[in-house]
């Protein structure tokens, strides 16, 4: 049989690099798979995954759901209630108010992305980002033809743009910034006088601002509790049932966009998408009931407590966390003074290092950039208490 000719790939689909962190899961299963009977399992640090589900309410919302065969597509855009409730929800919680029709529910805020960044992206425009960062935004601006630009962002900037680095490295192709604030990996929010003046700066050069509020359900600070969307109309806000309101599986997100933008967001979501999970729609409504809230609200407590325990073990360690998160449920420790300890020369040796010594798994610096990252592993603390605990004897008892 003649044998065919190799596919050839799109230049896009070349340009797109392992996501690290699952393959770092594909090894620990593996790992655990081959680990003799009795042996301590593996303790999972490496995923940001709420351990919590979702609440009795939203659960029962989907149940009766499914059961009263209200199971058909919705509008692209969204159920009309969920838009409401998220548009009540910010004004209570952050004092922004805001039209629903702004508002896009997507199938996560992964396609809240791609739609934004199809919508305003072209081949040849640069996004500024920081380093590090949560990988699939930049691949998102890939995708849609543009040019990610990751600038070199530290512990003296809580490891997130300034004003000063976007002025200093915005040239003739950029378009905007994409912003993540709390981050992934860093768990470190944008200061919000800090953040008027980035976005102060791009609208001065018509550029776009995209910011990724995932994990801003899970802030700790009030100093960083607030909305990019108080800046203006034109922010562009990315949102997501996952995090803060413990629906990972669920894949539901939302995008909240300037007026002019909502259409066209919506005709790209008609084709791309037709609609989000008309189940996980109605079950999000639940999401706002007085009761659900209640409990979200316990569990950021509980979050915050496991912050405020681990941190510190890190630090005491010598696996030192240079910026405290001020939310989210990350740890971005520096692990270059354990190199000789583990007989590694770099952050992605050690977390295989640590996987096979401790039975511990992390991610590597290498996921979110390449400024000095090969120092860096993120610890995951969305796990309880006594998980991260155990996590923490382990890593006292490596010789």
């Amino acid at each position: 049989m003649t044998q065919a000719p190799p596919l050839r790939l799109a230049r896009r689909a070349e340009r797109i690099e392992p996501f690290y962190v699952m393959e770092i899961f594909k090894a620990a299963q593996q790992l655990q798979a081959r680990l003799p009977a009795g042996a301590d399992p593996l303790i999972y640090l490496n995923i940001g995954e709420p351990d919590f589900t979702a609440p009795p309410l939203v659960a029962e919302a989907a149940a009766r759901c499914i059961r009263d065969g209200n199971t058909q597509y919705t509008q692209s855009n969204g159920l009309p209630l969920l838009r409401e409730r998220i548009s009540q929800w910010y004004a209570q919680r952050f004092g922004v108010d805001m039209d629903p029709g702004r508002i896009v529910i997507t199938a996560g805020a992964s396609a809240a992305l791609q739609v934004a960044c199809l919508a305003l992206i072209q081949q040849g425009d640069e996004i500024l980002m920081p380093d590090p960062s949560y990988p699939s935004n930049r691949h998102f601006v890939s995708l849609a033809e543009g040019t990610p630009k990751l600038i070199p962002s530290g512990a003296a900037e809580r490891f997130q743009l300034s004003a000063a680095k976007v002025a200093e490295h915005w040239g003739e192709h950029t378009r905007g910034v994409m912003l993540a604030t709390p981050s992934n990996p860093t768990g470190t929010s944008i200061a919000p006088e800090e953040l008027r003046a980035i976005h102060q700066f791009v609208r001065s050069k018509g550029g776009v601002t995209i910011v990724d509020e995932i994990y801003l359900g899970l802030s700790y600070d009030e100093a960083y509790s607030h909305s990019a969307l108080a800046l203006g109309e034109d922010v562009i806000s990315i949102n997501s049932f996952s995090k803060y309101f413990s629906m990972t599986g669920w894949r539901l997100g939302w995008v909240v966009l300037p007026p002019v933008l909502a259409k066209t967001v919506e005709l790209l979501s008609q084709h791309l998408f037709i609609c989000p999970s008309t189940v996980a729609q109605h079950a999000a409504v639940a999401c706002f009931a007085p009761e659900s809230i209640a409990l979200y609200e316990q569990r950021r407590a509980e979050f915050q407590a496991r912050r405020d325990w681990f941190v510190p073990q890190l630090n005491a360690l010598g696996l030192q966390v240079p910026v405290m998160p001020d939310g989210a449920f990350y740890a971005w420790a520096d692990c270059s003074s354990w190199f000789e300890r583990l007989g590694v020369d770099n952050s992605w040796d050690a977390t295989f290092a640590l996987m096979e010594k401790a039975q511990l798994v992390v991610t590597p610096g290498r996921d979110f950039g390449v400024a000095d990252t090969s120092r860096f592993i993120r610890f995951s603390t969305a796990n309880a208490l006594p998980q991260l605990q155990e996590a923490v004897e382990r890593l006292k008892r490596l010789p």
